[in-house]
């Protein structure tokens, strides 16, 4: 059964209720457990978790250096393209949008990667593209994926879903690594955000993990988009469709982000949840408790402050320098982002800022050895 299947056994409303009914009690319990299951992953994101932020902070820094050392791994995103067929309300490469829209040639690709070099020794680089499967699908990815191989020793990919024998061509090519973010579990209000195009389909994106653990993906990125519903609902149904994934697909490694919505190009849309950045540290602090191995980014969508602050303290991975409009770093430097950056700083300012708080950047996924 896969969870696709396995999502309609669990009623939206009732987890929502049993999250917000959690107790003092139910938290205390959680954070004395070594090993925790869904139910304590909920009472350590719930409201009566807030008091005790102290106390998981200190957990999650204790169990990140267990795992992960006193290291932050720098990732950059390139983006390929902005041409997309869907309509996502909150996203700045909505098809209704009126931009020039942009494909990267071989060229321009090539150039891109020259000038990511030129700011930082990058060794992780993640290859971002609208959805568009007719003039920037599977062929072009792999292209660029072969492309880019022998400048980075991890290449990840952040497109639309694909078949799982498409997943296994561009793994075949050299790819290490697929995010896609389900933007939220919640499936009765899900075509509200994503009204056309093949983003509409909420079981075709879904089902997209499982084709990747089939497809033998080294490791798959999970998220939710942070201002469509309730935060804490949609971070416990990531964790049941995590703990999924991780008894189905044993072998492969895990990734979780939690982006908050930012500014875009386009009609406006209003976030219907703000998270503070305290409910933000919360969430990063609970997943941390929950799952000790798995790995957990921050992007630049997230300002300079908050990022240093959440360096020792449960995150893995940072992304720096980003560009978030195709050909930003050296092509076209002036054309649309799909989100506005939140943190500016060049790579070398993040990196003292790491190495100011004693802990050591890592260009290259080590990992990458052992497979």
């Amino acid at each position: 059964m896969e969870f696709t299947e396995l999502i309609n056994e669990y009623d939206w409303d009732d987890i929502k209720s049993r999250i917000y009914t959690r107790t003092a009690k139910d938290v205390e319990i959680a954070l004395n457990k070594s090993r925790l299951n869904t139910d304590d992953f909920m009472a350590l994101i719930s409201p009566a978790a807030q008091p005790y932020l102290e106390q998981m902070a200190v957990l999650s820094r204790k169990y990140t250096q267990q795992r992960f050392g006193k290291t932050i791994q720098f990732y950059v995103p390139l983006y390929l393209t902005n041409s997309c067929v869907n309509h996502c309300v909150y996203c700045g490469f909505n098809r209704n949008n009126d931009i020039k829209r942009i494909i990267l040639n071989d060229e321009q690709i090539m150039r891109e990667v020259e000038a990511i070099k030129k700011i930082g020794d990058f060794q992780h680089i993640l290859l971002v593209t609208g959805e568009n499967p007719r003039d920037a699908g599977v062929d072009y990815m792999e292209n660029a994926i072969r492309l880019v191989k022998p400048y980075f020793s991890s290449i990840s990919i952040e497109v639309q879903p694909l078949k799982e024998t498409e997943y296994k061509t561009l793994t075949d090519a050299g790819l290490n690594a697929v995010y896609c973010y389900q933007e939220t579990y919640y499936k009765a209000r899900y075509k509200v955000y994503h009204p056309k195009g093949m983003k509409s389909k909420f079981d075709w994106r879904l089902d997209g993990f499982d084709r990747m653990g089939k497809a033998g993906v080294h490791k798959i990125g999970l998220g939710v988009l942070i201002g469509l519903e309730d935060w804490r609902t949609d971070a416990t149904m990531m964790a049941l469709h995590l703990r999924y994934l991780q008894k189905t697909y044993w072998q492969t490694k895990y990734s979780i982000s939690f982006p908050r919505m930012r500014p875009h190009e386009g009609e406006e849309f209003q976030p219907n949840v703000v998270m503070s950045d305290k409910e933000l540290a919360q969430i990063i602090f609970a997943y941390r408790i929950f799952d000790h191995d798995i790995e957990i980014a921050l992007s630049t969508r997230e300002d300079k402050l908050f990022r240093d602050n959440m360096t020792t303290l449960g995150i893995t991975s940072l992304s720096t320098g980003s560009k978030t409009d195709p050909g930003g770093y050296a092509v076209y430097k002036d054309e649309l982002e799909q989100f506005a950056v939140n943190d500016d700083r060049c790579p070398d300012l993040v990196l003292s800022a790491v190495k100011n708080q004693g802990y050591d950047v890592v260009w290259k996924d080590w990992d990458l050895s052992l497979q």
